[in-house]
């Protein structure tokens, strides 16, 4: 599940008022031991306290060249990378159980199969017409949007269990180093430009850069608790909770917030 390179910790940065650039911006960040395994989380606090909030289909403008939101592709319009064998095996179960009530072109990924294979061993879900091959358009009668997410609200299960794991995880990120020994340190940031590689700078718009997206009425940590929870675990989210939950003064507000102000 989780996407293994190597990263450089930093330490907590000190707050400025000085106008940087953007990703130069300093972010606060908590640390603390694994309850159960050889572990240390580093914690992108500022944009965990933060009211961040997907917005899919409330303004969400997609990741093309030019504002795309009449398309209703959010993040979806390149496909989505397997991380693994284990995360492709995953979805090829629950492929088999959607319907084309729920998948528009679920005739095309019959004819021509769903995902591709490059000679990396890499594989990824198929683009069909300028995205993903499970995004149903707008207008679609089965709903508009992933066909893993409408069919799992149906069958009243969690929609992170159907889908990639990159696609339940964006905008949270998890990178790990695995230090001498096999101490692991794991670090969960928000999902920045740059980790869509080379393409990203071209994007017109990316949610975690926009004031538009921190609307939320509860902090980002509790948006995603599920997906923290699946991540970290239940005892270290916990400890996630109570950490950023307590009082610390005035927390440093979000770049994309600063940059408003």
């Amino acid at each position: 599940m989780a996407q293994t390179e190597r990263c450089d910790v930093a330490p907590p940065l000190w707050r400025s008022v000085v106008s940087v650039p953007r990703e130069e911006q300093p972010h606060e960040w908590i640390s603390f031991e694994d309850p159960d395994e050889l572990r240390t989380w580093m914690i992108d606090a500022t944009f965990l306290r933060s009211s961040y909030k997907c917005i899919y289909g409330q303004g969400c403008q997609g990741v093309h060249d030019d504002p795309t939101p009449e398309l209703m592709q959010g993040c979806c319009s390149f496909g989505a990378h397997f991380l693994d064998e284990k995360d492709l095996k995953s979805v090829k179960k629950y492929v088999k159980r959607l319907s084309s009530k729920h998948w528009k072109n679920k005739s095309k990924a019959k004819d021509k199969g769903w995902f591709t294979t490059n000679k990396d061993g890499e594989s990824k879900t198929r683009v069909v017409n300028g995205a993903c091959i499970f995004h149903n358009p707008p207008g679609f009668e089965g709903g508009t949007g992933c066909a893993f997410h409408i069919a799992a609200e149906e069958a009243g299960e969690r929609h992170m269990d159907w889908k990639p794991d990159v696609c339940w995880q964006v905008p949270v990120r998890l990178e790990e180093h695995v230090e001498d020994g096999g101490y692991v340190v794991s670090t969960i940031r928000e999902w920045k430009r740059r980790d869509w590689g080379e393409g990203g700078d071209d994007f017109h718009w990316w949610c975690t850069e926009s004031s538009d997206s921190f609307v939320g009425k509860d902090p980002t940590y509790t948006f995603f608790s599920d997906e923290l929870t699946e991540i970290m675990g239940k005892k270290s989210y916990a400890i996630l909770v109570k950490m950023l939950s307590v009082p610390v003064g005035v927390p440093l507000p979000h770049p994309a917030l600063r940059k408003k102000d």
